[in-house]
């Protein structure tokens, strides 16, 4: 896969509650012609919303959208390893460019537990493995050792991360020291983290679908080593991040703009929700949004 920015697209859902083909459409096509390297179906997908058949069904019809465009990272997290391995072989079989999975976070286990269930994974499928420590919205953060073991077993290539537990940077460095620089670390959190972490070795970076020429210039400044551009960026990403502060927070936040920038028919998300936007935040978010704009044509 390619470095740069694999956005993680946003599930429109129809008055039933089901995936919109059509929009979901014109998303990824949006995306592609934006310019995104890979795309994936992840925790803001919703994913954990929808049936095991329901998140098959959505990978499939991404797949089909795409028509190899790019590549697709497909999560196949579970509650089980069951569930995750048999995720993770359906995913291989449909196509999928590579998986990516959080642990389990409602029955919490041990470090040794967690590698065996990450372990099941990579040995049921023979596409990349992306392990994704969630733990800033659900579970305990993944310990450092159990990078190295997984790293050590299967190597650089075959078991890549998604580090998200602070602090990021610390992590980040320290999981380049285990993989002697070698290890494959996507940047996990909308792009405020890529300043700390771009220097560190970062491979690439998965925010979400609804700003992505933003987060595509911020990564290309800091590949050209145009650091004052990128801080322009990265100044306010971060002021827009701070309205996304759970997994439902960032769904809201992304299904808003995305029906401003008239991709998304709807906000409409699978409840229960926590975050419901006010009229008051989302005139916020606009203002944020259009210095983005401004910043982004200039």
């Amino acid at each position: 896969m390619e470095r740069g920015v694999y956005s993680v697209l946003q599930t429109p859902l129809d008055e039933s509650e089901n995936l919109n083909q059509s929009v979901f459409k014109r998303e990824i096509d949006w995306l592609i012609e934006c310019g995104v390297k890979g795309l994936v179906l992840a925790m803001v997908s919703e994913v954990m919303r929808f049936t095991a058949q329901e998140r098959r069904s959505q990978w499939q019809s991404a797949l089909k959208l795409i028509d190899k465009r790019v590549p697709l990272i497909v999560s196949v997290g579970g509650e089980s390893t069951a569930i995750a391995v048999s995720l993770a072989k359906l995913a291989q079989i449909d196509g999928a460019t590579a998986l990516m999975a959080t642990p389990p976070a409602s029955f919490p286990a041990t470090s040794s537990e967690i590698y065996l269930y990450y372990s099941a994974i990579i040995e049921a499928a023979d596409i990349p493995l992306i392990v994704q420590d969630a733990s800033n919205y659900m579970g305990q953060p993944l310990e450092l050792k159990l990078y190295g073991d997984l790293i050590k077993k299967y190597g650089t290539e075959r078991v890549q991360f998604k580090p998200e537990a602070k602090p990021v940077k610390e992590r980040a460095m320290a999981l380049q020291e285990i993989a002697n620089g070698k290890a494959r670390i996507f940047e996990g959190q909308s792009g405020i983290d890529l300043l700390d972490t771009h220097p560190i070795g970062v491979v690439g970076t998965m925010p979400g679908s609804e700003i992505p020429w933003a987060i595509i210039k911020l990564w290309d400044a800091l590949e050209a080593n145009d650091l004052d551009r990128a801080q322009e960026f990265h100044h306010l990403v971060t002021q827009l991040v701070a309205f996304q502060q759970n997994i439902d927070g960032y769904v809201a936040v992304e299904k808003y703009l995305l029906v401003k920038q008239g991709i998304f028919e709807s906000e409409r998300q699978r409840g229960p929700v926590r975050t419901i936007l006010s009229a008051e935040i989302k005139h916020e978010i606009d203002q944020i949004f259009e210095k983005l704009v401004k910043l982004a044509n200039n």
